[in-house]
């Protein structure tokens, strides 16, 4: 009987292990897994921890480290060929852009000769001034023509046949007011006559200055006029003067026929016997003008030129998705235009009472164009309207374009 129980046993011993031996394998496996992968994470821990070490962390941000890293090699080479393009580039705009300020007045001296002035000699050539022969007039155009044959830097003189003006000195006024001339020396048709007279009869009411006028709109170019037209001006007077005074001095010692009590009551007849009157049309005053015309406008310029980074981020919310949808761009670009030119007409308002508020005229009445005159008005009390409609286009014109850019 136990001899018959034997096999059964073994039987089911066997089966038993036949049972139990997919999990003993299975168990032996997964040890054998999690013993290799602690045996790699062994070997990849140093190189993890130093990556870490050298990283700040992983959540931190990258350690500092000194100019010469080598880790640093590439974006050395990148920012050293970025620094020197940009230098080249600023440098060349410096020297190609900037010195067209200087090349303007490089050669202001020589070109002098382009600032014209008109020199009309209507001595003795308009009744009833014929009949005697003129000395005042020759003198002044015969110098002035000597001057334009000289080495030394000159205006540029032009004689003019008075029959181009109709025989009339207002016209040539007038010309000057046009802009058709810098200025212009006008000599009198009885500068001679007048002098002769003074010196036969001793007419004591004689003026030299009556002889010859210097015509000039100083509120053409204030800086032209005071820095190269006055002083050259000034000269020719002078020397003009200064010939004419001699010349006529031996004439006068010469004739016996005129009493030397004329000379007496009337030395100003023979020293200095003809001069200038200067008529400045327009005269550039008060100072506080300045501005307006020249460091103002560059104000006004840069003003329009940043103003669109000032709005910019305004603009932008319309187009960014915080919370709503954004609007479509054809009409981004219409807001963008609408809001820049009302922009501008308020900036340029506000510009425009700074001459307003220093009490730059802007209501006086008008004055003829051949007659002196300050700061007369031909618009009346809407010249400031008009100044400010210059300003409001100005700001347009240089600020659309950089919109645009910006756009």
């Amino acid at each position: 009987m136990a001899h018959h129980q034997s096999p059964n046993f073994a039987f089911q011993r066997d089966e038993q292990r036949s049972d139990e031996s997919p999990s003993s394998d299975n168990t032996l496996g997964a040890h054998a897994v999690d013993r290799h992968q602690e045996d790699r994470g062994r070997q990849l821990e140093p190189e993890n921890s130093s990556d870490t070490e050298e990283k700040g962390g992983h959540d931190g941000p990258p350690q500092p480290v000194g100019f010469l890293d080598k880790r640093l090699k590439t974006v050395r080479r990148q920012v050293f060929a970025l620094w020197a393009r940009t230098t080249l580039i600023l440098s060349v705009f410096i020297l190609t852009v900037l010195s067209l300020y200087w090349a303007v007045l490089f050669h202001v001296e020589q070109n002098t000769s382009s600032l014209t002035v008109f020199v009309v000699d209507f001595d003795g050539r308009v009744p009833p001034f014929t009949g005697a022969t003129p000395l005042v007039g020759p003198m002044i155009t015969q110098t002035t023509e000597m001057m334009l044959s000289a080495p030394d830097p000159h205006l540029g003189y032009e004689t003019m046949d008075p029959a181009v003006f109709d025989n009339d000195p207002l016209l040539v006024r007038q010309a000057v007011f046009d802009w058709k001339a810098y200025a212009a020396i006008i000599v009198m048709p009885n500068a001679t006559a007048m002098l002769r007279q003074a010196v036969d009869q001793a007419n004591t009411t004689y003026d030299p200055l009556g002889a010859c006028q210097v015509v000039y709109v100083e509120a053409r170019d204030e800086t032209t006029h005071l820095n190269y037209i006055l002083p050259q001006l000034s000269a020719l007077e002078t020397q003009v003067t200064s010939k004419f005074g001699q010349m006529w001095a031996g004439m006068v010692w010469q004739n016996t026929s005129i009493p030397r009590e004329n000379l007496q009551r009337v030395p100003q007849a023979l020293n200095p016997a003809i001069g200038f009157s200067q008529f400045n049309l327009r005269p550039f005053r008060p100072a506080v003008m300045t501005p307006a015309v020249t460091i103002g406008l560059i104000y006004l310029i840069i003003l329009s030129f940043f103003s669109f980074s000032f709005y910019l981020p305004i603009h932008m919310k319309f187009v960014s998705t915080e919370g709503h949808p954004p609007l479509k761009f054809p009409l981004f670009i219409v807001w963008r235009w609408t809001a820049t030119i009302v922009a501008y007409f308020f900036l340029s308002l506000s510009y425009s009472l700074i001459s307003l508020a220093f009490q730059i005229p802007f209501a006086n009445h008008s004055a003829a164009t051949t007659a002196v005159a300050n700061n007369p008005e031909p618009y009346g009390k809407g010249t400031f309207v008009v100044y400010w409609a210059i300003n409001y286009v100005g700001m347009i014109a240089l600020g659309l374009a950089c919109e645009n850019v910006a756009m």
